[in-house]
């Protein structure tokens, strides 16, 4: 499987580079290496956040909080670590069937997020920052790589020429994006059968 550097490569190849970065956590002395570091993290969780991929869709009980005065809704829980988008909030031991709950999220005062909602004993369905790239399909490995490859055009070539590469990788990463969002979505068959809105809007 891929890892962050063979991904920071694989971006940094397609941009016609040598590609023979060594370590971007720590990023190893190269420019290339620097820039990777920086935008690779960015790169990962914009595309993650963008569509409720199986490898990354997870259900957590929540914590409740105590609600705010100023609050119409009847309960307050404190969003899972790593928590990218919320997607539905269930009673507990709900199945693939049943319909979320309304729900807002908003940030405390310490930009905190908090699930607002009126389901007592709330499950939480999410998408979550995922690191290990074990975990990434193949096809999100090359999205993510043109992405990335998007994003590194402008610091390595500067100026019209780079943003015009820029251009080049970021319309051949939602080429390659349709495709990976269609083949995780064929893998979710019990969820395409449900009813729920919420999954049909997914």
């Amino acid at each position: 499987m891929a890892s962050e550097v063979d991904i920071s490569n694989l971006a940094l190849a397609r941009l016609g580079d040598e590609a023979t970065v060594s370590s971007i956590n720590p990023a190893e002395g190269s420019a290339q290496a620097g820039h990777c570091a920086r935008f690779y993290p960015m790169a990962r969780d914009v595309l993650l956040e963008g569509h409720s991929w199986r490898f990354a869709t997870r259900r957590a009980i929540l914590a409740q909080l105590p609600v705010n005065a100023w609050s119409s809704w009847a309960y307050a829980y404190a969003a899972p670590n790593g928590t990218l988008r919320a997607l539905a909030v269930l009673p507990a031991g709900a199945d693939e069937k049943t319909v979320s709950q309304e729900f807002s999220v908003e940030s405390d005062e310490s930009g905190n997020p908090v699930i607002y909602t009126n389901q007592p004993a709330a499950t939480l369905l999410y998408v979550a920052r995922v690191t290990d790239t074990t975990k990434f399909s193949p096809l999100f490995v090359d999205a993510l790589a043109w992405l990335l490859a998007s994003y590194l055009a402008g610091p390595i070539f500067k100026g019209d020429v780079g943003a015009k590469i820029a251009q080049n990788c970021f319309a051949a990463h939602r080429a390659v994006l349709s495709a990976a969002t269609v083949s995780d979505a064929n893998q979710l068959s019990v969820r395409a059968q449900a009813n729920a809105p919420w999954i049909q809007g997914r």
